[in-house]
């Protein structure tokens, strides 16, 4: 009877962590897997990060397309604008020096914490405190922050990783561009 109780006691913690939301880990190398609805049309695309002291690559893959966009650190840090850059146009893309893609900066996910809203690309997304994240990866619930666009519908969900604010999916955008992330992969 003793084991039986030590049994049920064991396998109810077990389902209530796994049931709890968590933070993926981003590192060199992490492969990031999105299915993305370009202007009607769906496609898979995948982000290989590279990480130096100086910059962040993202080396993108979709539909026979490879090129690698690079972010600078200022960027990282205090960037307040999305590339929206699809990599068809040139194999070495380096953003602006206030562009990242596919995350925000180390910044605007503090004024996130901090303000409950942050600025992007001229729009103002605020925290929407009533939702819960919605996205889930690999079957586990990811820790995420909901935004709302106050100019427009759209919708984000940013992992709640200060270091990595990695977008993990967009709804509603007026450019036609939404993404889901569906699988991490650390090589």
């Amino acid at each position: 009877m003793k084991n039986t109780i030590l049994t049920l006691f064991f396998c109810v913690v077990f389902q209530i962590g796994s049931a709890q939301s968590f933070v993926p880990s981003i590192k060199n190398k992490t492969e990031l897997n999105y299915i993305c609805l370009l202007h009607g049309q769906t496609r898979t695309l995948t982000l290989t990060t590279k990480m130096t002291a100086d910059t962040l690559v993202f080396n993108l893959e979709t539909r026979g397309v490879k090129s690698d966009i690079i972010i600078s650190q200022k960027a990282l840090k205090n960037g307040n604008a999305l590339s929206f850059n699809q990599g068809e146009f040139s194999s070495v893309t380096r953003l602006k020096a206030n562009e990242t893609f596919f995350m925000i900066s180390q910044s605007a996910y503090q004024d996130v914490v901090k303000n409950k809203k942050f600025v992007y690309n001229n729009t103002t997304y605020v925290l929407d405190e009533n939702e819960k994240s919605n996205v889930v990866l690999e079957g586990k619930s990811v820790d995420a922050y909901h935004v709302k666009a106050q100019i427009d519908e759209t919708e984000m969900w940013i992992i709640k990783n200060p270091e990595f604010p990695l977008i993990c999916k967009v709804t509603k955008n007026p450019l036609g561009i939404n993404f889901t992330l569906v699988k991490i992969v650390d090589k």
